[in-house]
């Protein structure tokens, strides 16, 4: 049994990291800290490590203790979560790479079981919401700190329980969370309702730009690093844009995409039947059928051209 296996592991292990994807979102964030608190009231001193945690989550426990980098020295378990691929660990990789057991734990139907370990539930709308059980399973009382945390990634994930990814289970697995006293509606506020000032701006600017394609079934936007530096965009700051095309009456695909160090990074969404997954794995990404996301190291017109071309071609 996988979880057995990932227990006895993390019991004989001294040196533990805890990773996520880059880019951090709020269920990446949010199920990292839960597992740092879990493994601290099971005894253990994880490192876990997030170099760029968007300010947005600044109010989740634990976050002080968040590192930018790791040991130099191998790590006795490594542990991914939320994060498909090795490469979404980008340049922090090597500590999973590097360690002598490595686990991955995960909702992403597009996992490549990278790991030794690798408990992944694809019909879980986030990965907080596989933790709760594995947390449980673990010997540890969820309380109100980790509920916090796996509270924020349910409600990142699932867009406000709004996505059709929320499951019934989904709502079962909250109230349980509100027991341990999480305070929804700050969180809900927090992470759905606030923006920065950047991030108006950013906004601003992708929808002055927006364009439609396909009768107005597909929606596509950008912003670039040149836009992020004029308006002081933070870490985070780029959250959300790609719902505002979605959101548009008509809009089967929203398309936006942030430039990179590494060139165009392409989020996808989709309403009813484009599986944008499928679109994103010809890029070398992936991620859900309704929300989905990779990189193009090309040239912004040419990195607009393949994705709308491919998008195209799963409109009816």
């Amino acid at each position: 049994m996988t979880l057995e296996s990932i227990l006895e592991e993390i019991k004989k292990a001294e040196k533990i990291v805890i990773l996520t994807h880059e880019n951090p979102d709020g269920d990446a964030v949010g199920s990292s800290l839960a597992m740092y608190i879990a493994l601290k009231e099971m005894g253990k001193n994880p490192d876990i490590i997030i170099p760029e945690l968007p300010r947005v989550f600044n109010f989740l426990p634990e976050t002080e203790n968040i590192k930018k980098e790791g040991s130099k020295e191998p790590y006795d378990l490594a542990i991914a979560l939320d994060c498909a691929t090795l490469k979404m660990l980008n340049g922090w990789s090597k500590y999973f790479e590097d360690a002598k057991v490595k686990v991955t734990i995960d909702h992403h139907g597009t996992n490549t079981m990278y790991g030794d370990y690798n408990y992944v539930n694809p019909d879980a709308p986030a990965c907080a919401q596989t933790l709760i059980s594995i947390i449980q399973y673990f010997g540890v009382e969820i309380d109100k700190k980790i509920g916090t945390c796996l509270l924020t990634g349910i409600i990142t994930d699932t867009g406000g329980f709004q996505y059709q990814s929320t499951t019934p289970e989904t709502f079962e697995f909250a109230a349980e969370l509100l027991q341990t006293g999480v305070n929804v509606s700050d969180i809900y506020k927090r992470v759905m309702n606030t923006k920065t000032k950047a991030n108006f701006e950013l906004r601003k600017r992708a929808i002055e730009r927006m364009e439609f394609f396909e009768d107005g079934k597909i929606s596509f936007t950008y912003i670039t690093k040149q836009d992020e530096e004029e308006v002081g965009a933070e870490p985070g700051d780029h959250e959300g844009i790609v719902e505002e095309g979605r959101a548009i009456e008509g809009v089967e695909v929203s398309i936006f995409l942030r430039e990179t160090a590494k060139g165009f990074k392409a989020s996808l969404r989709s309403n009813e039947y484009v599986n944008v997954s499928d679109v994103c794995l010809l890029f070398g990404g992936g991620g859900h059928i309704h929300a989905a996301g990779c990189t193009i190291a090309q040239s912004l017109e040419q990195a607009k051209e393949k994705i709308i071309n491919e998008v195209k071609a799963h409109i009816k």
